[in-house]
């Protein structure tokens, strides 16, 4: 059976005072018995180590080492504490031009650092609405996740870019069908494919969580905003305990 994640990203928020949150994290994870993730900035990496929760980076360069100023190396965030890696968000893609093939490298570059990397896919709203959003979201799945991936070191998060940060949530109907397709093409494509955790990524909140889980094929959540304080996550922790 898939692993259940509860995964949150800070993105470009969060400084050293705003770490006392983890300590409620930690325990409602702990409680729960639900594996936590939480990715800070990278300023916040080595002092995030908290008992009972993952700490991740939000993106890593492709090389080990180099003259790539302001970059990020898998090997570095190892160093620093992370267990896991976000590769790929939608953020990353528009802001930073990243590719499919960029995204695989990274992944590659996690593997041989021994860090778990959670690869994201997404289509967009014109996509949804042409109707070949399966098609999409296919092609990242196929591009973006190395050959050699297993569930053991590799995390599907779907984010349907209009819904991250918009309060748009995708209906559960929409979730299903795409967390359905990704199950398929993975369990058609790896032997060990219907054990990859699969994550839902999109405006997720405590209001909606219990719904969202109720999915077959969602392990869990990459969760934005309301992962920034330990009232709003935590309720989604329990939620997710809850299935």
């Amino acid at each position: 059976m898939p692993s259940k994640l509860a995964a949150g990203n800070w993105k470009m928020h969060g400084l050293t005072s705003d770490l006392n949150e983890l300590r409620a994290i930690a325990a409602t994870a702990k409680a729960s018995d639900v594996p936590t993730l939480i990715c800070p900035p990278a300023t916040l990496i080595a002092a995030a180590a908290t008992p009972g929760l993952h700490i991740g980076g939000q993106y890593c360069h492709t090389a080990e080492h180099g003259a790539h100023t302001g970059d990020i190396s898998a090997q570095m965030l190892r160093d620093a504490g992370a267990t896991h890696v976000i590769v790929g968000h939608s953020e990353r893609r528009t802001d930073h031009n990243e590719t499919d093939v960029d995204i695989q490298e990274q992944s590659k570059a996690a593997k041989a650092a021994g860090l778990i990397s959670i690869i994201c896919i997404g289509e967009t709203l014109a996509q949804r609405e042409s109707g070949g959003f399966l098609d999409v979201l296919a092609t990242q799945l196929r591009n973006s996740v190395p050959d050699d991936a297993t569930a053991a070191d590799t995390v599907i998060a779907y984010e349907p870019v209009w819904a991250i940060g918009t309060g748009r949530v995708a209906e559960v109907a929409q979730i299903t069908e795409v967390h359905d397709a990704l199950r398929d093409d993975l369990s058609a494509r790896f032997s060990d494919g219907k054990e990859f955790t699969l994550l839902y990524g999109g405006s997720v909140k405590a209001a909606n969580a219990h719904e969202i889980f109720s999915c077959a094929n969602v392990n869990g959540a990459l969760v934005g905003g309301a992962s920034l304080k330990a009232a709003d996550f935590c309720p989604i922790i329990e939620a997710l305990a809850a299935q």
